[in-house]
Formats: structure tokens, sequence, C-alpha cells
């Protein structure tokens, strides 16, 4: 087979004949089983041109999920923040995007996927780039730490839908000082406190 490489000449459509590959095969395969190799293969492209609209695969997924803001951006501080700040520092930087000019998007990205069947991708955005700063600095097994980031998730997905789509007076009054404060001590109990399975 002769594959063009490099950029189409006189075509346009490249950016979203790959996006569109990304989506099924992310969707079909998850994230961790999707490879660039496989992204090209289904566009037709070489794997260059991915590299060269999305950086890598990360950069690819994010795109095709539609994410306004790159998570592993924003969540860059969770890195190197002490462990038990983990929650307040995940918890602020996410507050911090639905305040920020991006939040809209976000917040819409969102209510789409609730509706729209797009569970799969959604799923993969939260486990494999979302949590996925938060898993690295975390020690335990598997199942257990499958059921922290899981309670942790379900904690943040229900201040989002209280606070940004449901506007709960209260809530949406908070600043992000009060918030981090009320909520991000439980959070840190889900990430490194003890309890039982």
């Amino acid at each position: 087979m002769n594959r063009r490489t490099g950029r189409r000449s006189g075509e346009s459509t490249a950016r979203d004949d790959i996006l569109e590959a990304a989506r099924k095969l992310f969707s079909d395969n998850g994230f961790d089983r999707t490879t660039l190799r496989q992204v090209a293969d289904s566009a037709g492209v070489d794997p260059a041109l991915i590299s060269h609209y999305f950086g890598n695969k990360r950069g690819l997924f994010v795109a095709a999920v539609e994410f306004p803001s790159d998570p592993a951006a924003v969540l860059e501080p969770v890195r190197t923040c002490p462990l038990d700040e983990l929650a307040a520092t995940t918890l602020r930087q996410i507050l911090q995007v639905w305040a920020s000019p991006a939040g809209p998007s976000v917040i819409a990205r969102f209510r789409q996927a609730l509706t729209s069947g797009e569970d799969e991708l959604v799923r993969d955005l939260l486990t494999s780039v979302i949590l996925a700063p938060i898993r690295e600095r975390l020690r335990g097994t598997r199942d257990e730490l499958d059921l922290r980031l899981t309670l942790f998730a379900s904690q943040v997905a229900g201040l989002l839908v209280t606070r940004e789509i449901l506007a709960l007076p209260p809530l949406r009054a908070a600043d992000i000082d009060a918030l981090v404060a009320a909520v991000a001590p439980n959070l840190q109990r889900y990430l490194t406190g003890a309890f039982t399975q």
C-alpha cells in the first residue's frame, strides 16, 4: 500500500478525517488500546500528520472529544504539590477552569456528553487523562486506587452538576476558596485517608 506521507497537498479535510477516525477508534477501543498508527491507517494519512496537528495521542484525544481546555496542562500543579494538598490543588485547578473564559464551553461539553451517548469517550477522558496525574501520586493496589479515584470523581462530578448545571444558589454564590475549604478535606480522605473496602 502506497500511503501518502506528510501533509496532503491541496486537501483541507485531513484534520477532520483524522478526528473522525480517532473518535470512532477511541469510542470502540478506548484510549489505551488505540494507537496513532491505527488512527492514521483509518484516516489514510501518515502518522506524522497526526503529530503535526495534535502533538501526541493525548492531544488527539482531547481534540477528538472536543474538550476546550487541555486537562494535562490544567492539572500540571497536581504533579508537584505536597501529597496532603493533592485534593485541594486538584479541586482549585478544576474550579478555576469552570470560572475561566473556557468554562462555559467545558460545561456545555459535559452537558452534551450526558445526553449524547458518548459515555466511553467521557470515561476515557476522565480515567486516562484527567485522573492520570492524581493516580501517579498515589500508592495502593489497582482495585484500591480505582475505588479512591472513582469516589473522588463522583464528588467532583456532583459539584459540577449542582454548581454549574443545576446552578443551586448557595453553590453558585460560593467563591473558589470557600468551596475548596469545604470540599477538599473529604476529597483528600478519598485519595489518601484510611478506609476499608
